[in-house]
């Protein structure tokens, strides 16, 4: 049994570079628990909309999913991530940069690109969006940006306004920002595209233009096929779009948040106190789903009755419930549900449900976590995302799902 999601000859080291991913995508949700806990401590009635490829970020080595975009007219390929803000990209001049596919941005060169003043008020909006004061320039009064991520990678430079094209629109003056000192496990990737709730969003930035409503369909990890993001009202091709409500925190409102209230496993429905913790966040940037230990606990404990007669495999970085699955040609996999408010219920694709180690299939796991404390947050990661349309309407602070296949040649 091999896993066609795998090209053999794309990386030298898979195996090496998979178990830095889990462990950069682990470290990543502990921040995202720690930014939530010290936290805690006009209507539109016509809109367009414009539709780009989202592709697997394995080409450029990140399971996270990237888009192309345009910025002052060159190409920048960024990943897609619904739980941070700031959209950035790398620039020159580069105090310290990691390897990227694409040029960097060279903002010397570009007519309609203009530097953001520190006493402005979109340089004072960085403290909701990032969490960090934006800052004066030393040579001249420039606002200056930090973005921190758990994993110990960050992004420093200067916020500016440049014309972003996407898909058939333009956005002028666009607020973004352009880093010269960037660090951390972003792939080849250019930087980043923050879709998240914050004014300096890309969904805020646009939301005259679009409404604030966006929809993505994330493909399997084939790196020959897209999905697609979509900034403005869809429709399914395939299911109707069965919507649940955000969970609305005025102290966490840049991340989007659902209430979970049960699972099913195999049609067996699994319901357990932690249910009742609190909501679920949903996240295009984390990779594998988190649950609270005792929801993980009781999902765990009846899939191994469910899938029960194969041999077991080692565990693999946090994926503790693995296979060997080497001569199978078919398994018969449980199906995994979720169940939100409104008795919307999501079945998660069957892609997304195990995690490939090995290319033969000798070490193969199920693709979910366990959170280390029960009063930390669940998240769905993009994992457990796949081959859906997922319609996010912040106006009307509402998510729906729809069945849908991702993969376009």
């Amino acid at each position: 049994m091999r896993h066609r999601d795998y090209c053999s000859d794309t990386f030298k080291s898979w195996d090496e570079m998979l178990q830095n991913r889990l462990i950069s995508d682990d470290v990543r949700v502990q921040s995202l628990q720690s930014r939530i806990k010290s936290v805690i401590s006009n209507r539109i009635e016509e809109m367009a909309s414009t539709q780009i490829p989202v592709t697997s970020g394995v080409k450029v080595q990140t399971l996270n999913y990237i888009v192309t975009m345009k910025l002052g007219g060159r190409k920048m390929t960024v990943i897609l991530d619904t739980g941070s803000d700031i959209t950035w990209v790398q620039c020159v001049p580069c105090v310290s940069c990691y390897e990227q596919q694409d040029q960097l941005f060279n903002p010397n060169i570009s007519r309609s690109y203009n530097t953001i003043m520190c006493d402005s008020p979109t340089c004072q909006s960085l403290q909701f969006a990032t969490g960090n004061s934006g800052t004066c320039g030393t040579n001249q009064p420039t606002c200056n940006y930090v973005v921190n991520y758990g994993d110990g990678s960050f992004t420093q430079g200067e916020l500016a306004r440049e014309r972003l094209n996407f898909g058939n629109t333009v956005v002028k003056n666009f607020t973004f920002g352009c880093g010269h000192n960037n660090k951390g496990l972003f792939g080849g990737a250019s930087g980043l595209m923050g879709l998240g709730r914050s004014s300096l969003s890309l969904i805020s930035q646009t939301s005259n233009k679009f409404g604030g409503v966006f929809s993505y369909c994330l493909p399997s990890t084939e790196t020959d096929t897209s999905g697609s993001l979509i900034l403005g009202r869809t429709s399914s091709n395939y299911t109707p779009i069965v919507y649940t409500n955000m969970i609305h925190n005025p102290q966490l409102s840049t991340f989007y948040f659902l209430n979970l209230t049960s699972l099913t496993i195999g049609g067996v429905n699994i319901r357990t106190p932690g249910f009742a913790m609190g909501g679920i966040l949903i996240d295009s940037g984390t990779v594998i789903t988190r649950l609270v230990p005792s929801v993980y606990k009781a999902l765990k404990t009846e899939f191994l009755k469910q899938f029960s007669g194969y041999p077991s495999a080692p565990a693999f970085s946090i994926l503790d419930t693995c296979f060997n699955l080497t001569g199978y040609e078919e398994v018969d996999i449980p199906t995994l549900k979720f169940e939100f408010e409104d008795f919307v219920h999501v079945a998660v694709d069957v892609s997304g449900m195990f995690y490939f180690v090995k290319t033969d299939a000798s070490q193969v796991c199920l693709a979910l976590s366990s959170l280390s404390y029960e009063d930390e947050v669940g998240i769905i990661g993009n994992y457990q995302q796949k081959n859906l349309r997922v319609v996010y309407d912040t106006k009307a602070s509402k998510l729906g799902f729809a069945k849908e296949t991702c993969s376009y040649k």
